[in-house]
């Protein structure tokens, strides 16, 4: 079973930056589907357009530290790296949530 965060300013659609989401809905996924763990509040890593505060990121990591990736409509290379250094998988995508998770259970994105 996989873990993974969605920012979504809807809880419907996949369609929030990584740095000004100010909250994300975790998912669990198994070969069976998927289901809605629970919405866990960010502080936005993006105060202003292109500054970053290291702290809130950091704190949105540790929030985020038992998934195995994130689902955003948006996220900068730098952003996206640092993510993935830190061993989560990032995901740049929209649409509808369960469309989007349905279509990485059927891809076996997350297979054992």
């Amino acid at each position: 079973m996989s873990k993974v965060a969605i920012a979504s300013t809807d809880g419907i659609n996949v369609n929030e930056h990584f740095g000004r989401a100010a909250f994300f809905r975790v998912y669990e996924l198994s070969e069976n589907g998927h289901h809605f763990v629970e919405v866990r509040d960010a502080v936005a890593a993006c105060q202003q357009k292109r500054v970053h505060n290291k702290t809130n990121f950091d704190l949105t990591l540790d929030m985020l530290s038992d998934c195995d990736a994130i689902l955003v409509s948006r996220i900068g290379e730098g952003a996206a790296a640092y993510i993935i250094s830190k061993g989560i998988r990032v995901f740049e995508v929209s649409g509808n949530i369960d469309a989007v998770l349905e279509k990485l259970i059927l891809d076996k994105v997350f297979a054992a």
